[in-house]
């Protein structure tokens, strides 16, 4: 098995820098494809995933966020009879999902908790990488990108980093920022996407799997 795991700080380009990881290697990359692919075994349209993309003012539109928006590793669906039962469901598929998509290797998995859930099932099999930058430029970013306020991306920041900390170590339990559990930890603040990702391929390289 090939795989290259990317945890992110939310603003810190983490998806960018997994594409371009994917691109230089000729691999897949599971990002939002992994979004559709929980949402079917799920039983979510795509319509309905992709219509509530910046809602979450309920339970029920909190898991549809994180599935249409491909960033929290948060699924926390309403059930009004058994609520600890189809989160404990909405997990167990996430986790196949990503053992399918590690499976069949030369793979770049973007968050969801990959780097735990591999751990746990084939351990050192997989390059696991958290990508980081300043927090002044992760407001930049989520700021521009959402075109919000500066005091708004910042909540946003926290908001998403607490909730994918709280679903790693709820299911894991592990300190999803705890740097050494990681093979690479890249800034992208001092490396930008390209540096960023150059070092993940070199590591991939290194290892003989391209």
């Amino acid at each position: 098995m090939s795989v290259v795991t990317i945890t992110r700080q939310y603003g810190a380009g983490g998806s960018e820098v997994a594409r371009r990881v994917a691109a230089s290697l000729g691999w897949t990359l599971v990002d939002n494809e992994f979004v559709e692919q929980v949402a079917a075994r799920a039983g979510l349209p795509a319509a309905t995933v992709a219509a509530h993309e910046e809602r979450a003012p309920s339970l029920q539109e909190r898991l549809i966020r994180a599935l249409a928006a491909a960033s929290p590793e948060t699924f926390v669906p309403a059930a009004a009879d058994d609520e600890k039962s189809t989160e404990e469901t909405l997990v167990a598929v996430t986790e196949r999902v990503i053992a399918e998509a590690a499976q069949h290797g030369r793979v770049v998995l973007v968050g969801r908790g990959a780097q735990a859930v591999l751990s746990q099932a084939t351990p050192g099999e997989a390059i696991n990488v958290y990508v980081t930058a300043p927090r002044a430029a992760r407001i930049a970013t989520v700021a521009g990108r959402l075109q919000i306020a500066g005091p708004e991306a910042e909540r946003a920041i926290d908001s998403t980093d607490a909730a994918r900390d709280r679903y790693v170590t709820k299911w894991y339990g592990r300190k999803r920022q705890d740097p050494s559990t990681y093979h690479l930890v890249v800034n992208t603040g001092q490396l930008g996407y390209d540096g960023a990702a150059g070092l993940i391929v070199a590591a991939v390289r290194q290892r003989g799997w391209d």
